[in-house]
């Protein structure tokens, strides 16, 4: 009488009573429901229209859908769809499940949002996702300078660990070495900082010609031009230091423009009275070298010390400053092989005319 009154219903699947399903889970194994603790869920909208339920089921089935992977928060819909494939008859089709834990945020209690992202400065998303509603944006891994292979590799391993100490995979050797079910049944929480050491691990292990291609396009956009021989050799020399590529700038910038201000702190502590008497004698005996490699300049420069009985950190940590402007970078006698024995001669001379103790 309702249908025929035209009243609006809905379609419900009625569970069996007094039964027990078993289930398997390919991360949390065996698992039995007692049918008398679920309900009769809806299937059919009162429009007609399928719920995800049903729709899901049909869709896999059609589709051949050999494993389904997904967050655990939907472990609690496994029995219904189980049982709706059995009440279809498609026992035989049914694909394997595997539910996979949350990741969770750094700090308190939860899963890892977006929100958490924003207000803790890292990404969450892969690549950068622009609200469309009200145009705000959240960083993305990509645009924030993180390589593919190390966005991968650290994936991998939240909430799957391979049994060993190995943290650093290649794709060839994830595949290998990937099982699912050593994935793990607890939420496994995130690490900005850890994301950031993945990052620079493939820095670090990535061809420098590679890397310098990378970097000579921030070089482009601060209207530096150099040669790529030139970057590769600045790029091996301070990678270790960063964990971006966008970080390598601020660690070589002495290698392509010279200090016009030297570090305050650095000139109070190392730049002595005597120091600009000293650098000056400094200057005579590298104008006296005609081989500049880091070697030989090195030889040179620390035998000078020796003879003259001066000290060797003292006369050190002011020819860097001189170089550098400030008590930082690779190992000095590679920067002034880099940059050349004309440019080091003017730069040690600028640091004696203009480096002023306050």
């Amino acid at each position: 009488e309702l249908i025929a009154a035209g009243t609006p219903f809905v379609v419900r699947f009625k569970m069996p009573k007094d039964e027990k399903l078993v289930m398997h889970d390919m991360v949390r194994g065996e698992m039995h429901i007692d049918t008398n603790t679920l309900d009769d869920k809806i299937i059919f909208k009162s429009d007609g229209m399928p719920t995800y339920h049903l729709a899901n089921i049909v869709d896999d089935h059609l589709m051949k859908i050999s494993h389904v992977i997904r967050g655990e928060e939907w472990l609690p819909s496994m029995p219904l769809h189980v049982m709706l494939y059995k009440a279809l008859k498609w026992d035989d089709t049914m694909p394997q499940f595997a539910h996979l834990p949350l990741l969770l945020k750094p700090k308190g209690n939860g899963k890892l949002s977006k929100r958490d992202g924003d207000k803790m400065g890292f990404p969450v998303f892969p690549t950068e996702w622009s609200n469309p509603e009200t145009g705000e944006k959240s960083m993305g891994y990509r645009e924030e300078g993180y390589f593919p292979e190390a966005f991968i590799n650290m994936l991998a391993l939240l909430g799957w660990n391979p049994g060993t100490e190995q943290e650093l995979f290649s794709m060839d050797e994830l595949i290998q070495a990937f099982s699912i079910e050593r994935v793990n049944k607890s939420g496994a929480r995130f690490d900005p900082e850890k994301a950031k050491w993945f990052n620079h691990q493939y820095m670090l292990k990535a061809d420098n010609t590679v890397l310098a291609d990378l970097f000579a396009k921030e070089l482009s956009d601060k209207g530096i031009s150099a040669d790529k021989e030139f970057i590769t050799k600045v790029v091996g020399l301070v990678k270790e230091r960063a964990e971006f590529v966008k970080d390598l700038w601020e660690q070589s910038y002495f290698f392509f423009v010279a200090p016009t201000e030297y570090d305050a702190k650095v000139v109070k502590k190392r730049w002595k009275e005597h120091i600009p008497a000293l650098m000056a004698d400094l200057k005579v005996v590298l104008e006296n070298i005609e081989d500049f490699s880091s070697a030989n300049v090195e030889t040179v420069v620390k035998q000078w010390i020796s003879d003259k009985e001066l000290s060797m950190g003292q006369i050190m940590n002011a020819f860097r400053l001189c170089i550098v402007g400030a008590g930082k970078g690779p190992h000095l006698f590679d920067i002034t092989e880099l940059i050349g024995k004309e440019e080091t001669l003017k730069r040690l001379q600028a640091g004696i005319e203009n480096i002023k103790r306050n």
